[in-house]
């Protein structure tokens, strides 16, 4: 049985000084989290979150649909001028998301602290 996903937001300062909004999933990402990932990404005011970080570190369970909504969230960001970075994806996840190109648009670190002091 899949866990609802969670998306908590948290405003934490980047090393450039910025605010950095931190966008943290919990549970499990597929194509039932679309509400909690995609909508959470879009009531964003995109004018005062230019620097947006995605953190898996809390997610259980992760589908091609649950990347399908990250690719989607990214598309949207990269039209609307925003630098994402993602962190605490397994080695797997890591792998998984480089093979299908989301380096393209988000940059991947190990940990929080590596994507802030990047950001």
């Amino acid at each position: 049985m899949q866990t609802p996903n969670k998306v908590s937001q948290q405003q934490l300062p980047g090393a450039s000084g910025k605010p950095v909004t931190c966008l943290r999933f919990d549970g499990d990402v597929s194509s039932a989290s679309k509400d909690a990932i995609v909508g959470t990404y879009q009531a964003l005011d995109k004018a005062s979150n230019k620097h947006i970080l995605l953190d898996f570190k809390g997610v259980e369970y992760l589908n091609s649909s649950g990347i399908a909504l990250v690719i989607q969230v990214l598309m949207e960001a990269n039209k609307s001028d925003q630098t994402i970075a993602i962190c605490g994806l397994t080695p797997h996840f890591t792998k998984v998301f480089t093979m299908v190109g989301i380096t393209k648009y988000a940059s991947l670190y190990p940990d929080e602290a590596a994507a802030l002091a990047a950001l």
